[in-house]
């Protein structure tokens, strides 16, 4: 289970306590925003991973689960932000790009502002001046990665079924814009809708098939 190692070693190391959590949700869709949370924990608190407990990576827990730990982050966190980029703009500048134009734009929101990022994946910032940490599996490790995992993921899904009533063929609703074999055989029948990301390269390969 996610701890708080990492935040600590920050803390100790760097004497920064305004440490963000940075992950994203929606990166390998064929459809949808990818969507990128910024969480700061309130790391003085003694009770913090009492509170938080079954916390952990997204991909780890129900619906359900995630959405009693949104409400549970989202009440217990200095601040957190969403950060959200379209279908249209992954076209333009590829999902790489995408995804840190999310995160920044998640960071960016934050108040109190950040001193220090923890960052799911390889993923560096470039042009953000923080000092921040790439770190791999993340959201199995770190408390704050694992928030913001669960916040990003909550809101995207839920988004996903909004859009699921602009365009009921596809599915959304269940596979959220995944490649599923449900929204394969319906890209099949229907083609794609403004919503699919029709240069991202899964969605090439599959719209080649059609």
């Amino acid at each position: 289970m996610p701890d708080l190692t990492l935040e600590t070693a920050v803390f100790l190391q760097q004497h920064f306590l305004y440490i963000a959590g940075v992950d994203e949700a929606g990166r390998g869709a064929l459809a949808g925003p990818v969507v990128a949370a910024a969480v700061i924990l309130p790391l003085d608190d003694a009770n913090l991973l009492t509170t938080l407990a079954g916390v952990n990576d997204s991909k780890q827990l129900t619906a359900r689960q995630r959405q009693a730990l949104f409400t549970r982050i989202t009440q217990c966190a200095l601040t957190y932000s969403i950060g959200q980029t379209e279908a249209a703009v992954i076209d333009e500048i590829g999902i790489m790009s995408a995804t840190r134009r999310a995160m920044q734009q998640a960071i960016a929101q934050l108040r109190p502002k950040a001193e220090f990022l923890l960052i799911d994946g390889r993923i560096r910032l470039q042009n953000n001046p923080l000092p921040q940490q790439a770190v791999v599996r993340g959201d199995g490790r770190s408390v704050s990665i694992a928030a913001a995992s669960i916040l990003a993921k909550v809101t995207r899904d839920q988004l996903m079924i909004e859009l699921d009533r602009l365009y009921p063929v596809y599915g959304f609703a269940q596979h959220k814009g995944y490649g599923t074999a449900a929204h394969l055989a319906a890209l099949a029948t229907y083609g794609p809708c403004p919503l699919h990301r029709h240069t991202f390269a899964p969605m090439k390969r599959q719209l080649l098939r059609l």
